[in-house]
């Protein structure tokens, strides 16, 4: 992938690393986290270590965009069930809020209607310490 990647125009901008999402530590905090259906694919029970990772993860004013893939009639997993409310749950104690839910009109085919983008913003302060 990075042979493939890095000849791309704007391979300046982006880099692929793999490590553990929840133990990483960056040099520095980040302006946009985008999830593309990764809070789906955990175990529910690792949805607010998740929300935790991603508050440390961002920057004060940061933004989180997550492409929500809502599934209601899911035996097990991955992907687990959740809905928008799922992320509200773990998110909003954290001090974020959805200043945008809306259809992805960008799905394929398969996927129309049962996905949605979440634009978040953090509104003061988290009512819980990380």
């Amino acid at each position: 992938m990075y042979q493939w990647s890095s000849s791309l125009p704007n391979a300046d901008w982006f880099a692929f690393l793999v490590a553990d999402f929840f133990k990483w530590r960056p040099s520095e905090p980040f302006d946009l986290i985008f999830d593309y259906t990764f809070f789906c694919a955990l175990d529910p029970s690792m949805r607010l270590a998740w929300a935790e990772t991603v508050s440390r993860l961002l920057k004060p004013d940061g933004e989180l965009i997550t492409l929500i893939y809502l599934i209601s009639d899911q035996e097990g997993g991955p992907p687990y069930n959740n809905t928008v409310a799922d992320y509200q749950k773990v998110l909003e104690p954290l001090g974020f809020k959805a200043v945008c839910m809306e259809d992805n009109e960008l799905a394929i085919k398969p996927r129309k209607g049962v996905e949605k983008l979440g634009r978040w913003k953090r509104c003061g302060r988290p009512q819980s310490s990380l």
